[in-house]
């Protein structure tokens, strides 16, 4: 059962991370995406990382996959002009992939599994620790900047993203406090002699 459940999960995850590339349609793109992670999440389960997996159906599916979905569906992005403007970074975005591909392939070429490897991956830690415990000590303390510099990284690419949709529409009238803190009364009002009977 372990073993059906394992490619089960990994057929899921590879077909979702597809067709999230392939898919035209945006919406069903989110949709796929939301499946390869609510199926890596069960990657993790089978794994013994409780914790994980649940941090990846809470903050990726529940707060991130949810985001893309209302904003792909409530924006009005022209989709036909960002794929022809993307067709010029293809053979760049297929360098990065084929080098992508040669270092996994040479990670995967030496990778051995470790005897211990069954024993380490249980609930509790040989030490008495929780794996959650663990986890946590071990991001916090041994690689505290590492994981500092994840967020920066993050927090960079949401500032890149907003400034990259950032739109200044014409047509529409903003407020400008600058000119109306130096506007010149005696340019800004004028006055009318109205006449007995009759309108502006």
């Amino acid at each position: 059962m372990m073993v059906f459940a394992f490619y089960l999960f990994a057929l899921c995850t590879i077909a979702g991370g597809l067709f999230t590339v392939v898919s035209r349609n945006p919406v069903h793109s989110v949709l796929w995406l939301i499946l390869a992670f609510l199926s890596s999440a069960g990657l993790f389960v089978l794994l013994g990382a409780e914790f994980v997996a649940m941090l990846l159906v809470i903050v990726y599916v529940g707060a991130v996959a949810v985001l893309f979905l209302f904003v792909v569906m409530m924006l009005d992005v022209d989709f036909a002009e960002l794929r022809a403007e993307m067709a010029g970074y293809m053979p760049l975005a297929l360098l990065f992939g084929v080098i992508i591909l040669m270092q996994l392939g040479m990670a995967l070429g030496v990778w051995q599994t470790s005897d211990a490897a069954e024993g380490m991956r249980a609930a509790v830690m040989p030490d008495g620790r929780h794996n959650t415990e663990a986890l946590g000590l071990l991001l916090y303390d041994q690689y505290f900047l590492l994981f500092q510099l994840a967020g920066l990284i993050l927090l960079v690419a949401m500032i890149g993203a907003i400034v990259l949709t950032l739109r200044h529409r014409k047509d529409v009238k903003r407020q400008d406090i600058i000119a109306q803190m130096m506007r010149d009364p005696a340019k800004a009002m004028e006055l009318r002699d109205v006449k007995p009977g009759q309108g502006l």
